[in-house]
């Protein structure tokens, strides 16, 4: 497979939650190559917009064809798009291209700020017309129509403009949320419970993103959706913190946990004595995530994400060459450091000839533990074996 090539056509967020930078951060942890035609340069962050400057129509469409010719495109994002004049040269521009396009209808910032004024979403309408799904929140969807009924909003957008609606849930009041995805012969819903943070900066941008690969990976649009929701609510919890309004979402810790294929992420031992287990691995430096002592279950969490765990099993046999690795950039450190509280190595760090360094010891079980430093290795060794990569198409 190539790599699912997504055209991103959006307004810059120099707070970086939103816009441009939001979608670059989701479009590649989702494994992605994102391409951007920059519309419009706002200066904002958590609290507000202070400031917007449209890009010129003109060099929106110089970075849409730069990108088109050489790199070509699975998928496009459509954004904050900055004025009519843009909205309407780029429906012209786009309707050459033959590929799936998200448009998300950016009206009103999180904080409120507006983004579009009446002309610009007068305009909407064309490039309504060339999408493959249209993404509003419930106060744009209700913009477009002025209907208040939702359901009836996103019917009235399906007939008129013949893409599919996404019903975005988040600004109904209450702990329960619904999502629903209206096509012209179908509806699929979804039900979950919010979320209880204030980083909500860049939601819609970050889930329209996520769709736009998707479908760029011939996804069903429905399993795209899904795909996109998930990716949105682990970056919700992941979400630093960060900013003294709206902060931005944590997009950098979801990769594990929204991807294809099978993701090693998870690992389990037997375990002879909890207490004893959750003290070295915590000692090994693990955070701790699940403590259930009369289960004799406990699980950690390592750097990234990924997670591990023990099992209390008094008749389980502990299997001799069963290995569980830990890389550690600070190895040697973190290795001496160990020794100097006790925890006792079979050997210390040491160059292998499959260019990994590392550190053996055993858990209080007996399972065989090594932290290492592999670096590139670890995946690039000299004698990987060569994949056959299809070329790159261009153009369309």
């Amino acid at each position: 497979m190539t790599i699912p090539r997504i055209l991103i056509i959006a307004g810059s967020d120099s707070g970086g939650g939103a816009g441009i930078q939001a979608d670059i951060r989701t479009v590649t942890m989702l494994g992605g190559h994102a391409m951007t035609a920059v519309t419009a340069i706002t200066a904002q962050n958590t609290l507000g917009v202070t400031a917007v400057h449209p890009i010129p129509g003109e060099t929106v469409l110089a970075q849409i064809d730069a990108v088109v010719e050489d790199l070509g495109v699975d998928a496009i994002k459509i954004g904050m798009i900055g004025s009519a004049f843009t909205a309407n040269l780029v429906a012209d521009r786009l309707e050459a291209l033959d590929v799936p396009i998200v448009f998300d209808p950016v009206m009103i910032a999180t904080s409120g700020s507006v983004l579009a004024d009446d002309a610009t979403i007068a305009a909407f309408g064309r490039l309504m017309d060339l999408a493959t799904i249209t993404t509003p929140n419930l106060p744009e969807l209700h913009r477009l129509t002025g209907k208040d009924d939702p359901v009836e909003a996103a019917l009235h957008l399906v007939g008129k403009h013949r893409c599919a609606v996404l019903i975005k849930g988040g600004h109904e009041e209450g702990e329960a949320l619904a999502d629903a995805l209206i096509e012209e012969d179908n509806m699929t819903s979804w039900q979950g419970q919010r979320i209880a943070t204030t980083s909500t900066h860049g939601t819609g941008c970050t889930l329209a993103s996520a769709i736009a690969v998707g479908l760029a990976e011939e996804k069903e649009l429905a399993t795209s959706v899904a795909r996109g929701r998930e990716f949105v609510r682990m970056a919700l919890l992941e979400a630093p913190g960060l900013g003294q309004g709206a902060g931005p979402l944590g997009h950098a810790q979801v990769r594990l946990d929204v991807g294809n294929g099978p993701r090693l992420n998870q690992a389990t031992v037997t375990a002879k004595d909890y207490g004893k287990s959750v003290r070295f691995y915590r000692a090994l430096g693990l955070k701790q995530i699940v403590d259930s002592p009369d289960n004799g279950y406990a699980r950690f969490e390592t750097w990234g994400g990924a997670t591990f765990s023990v099992h209390v099993d008094s008749e389980e046999e502990i299997a001799p060459s069963t290995a569980v690795y830990f890389e550690c950039d600070d190895l040697d450190e973190r290795v001496e450091l160990l020794a100097r509280v006790g925890i006792a190595f079979e050997h210390g760090p040491r160059n292998q000839p499959w260019m990994w360094r590392e550190a053996r010891l055993r858990d209080p079980a007996g399972n065989i533990v090594f932290l290492y430093k592999a670096g590139e290795a670890r995946r690039f060794p000299p004698w990987r074996l060569r994949e056959e990569k299809a070329p790159q198409p261009t153009g369309e």
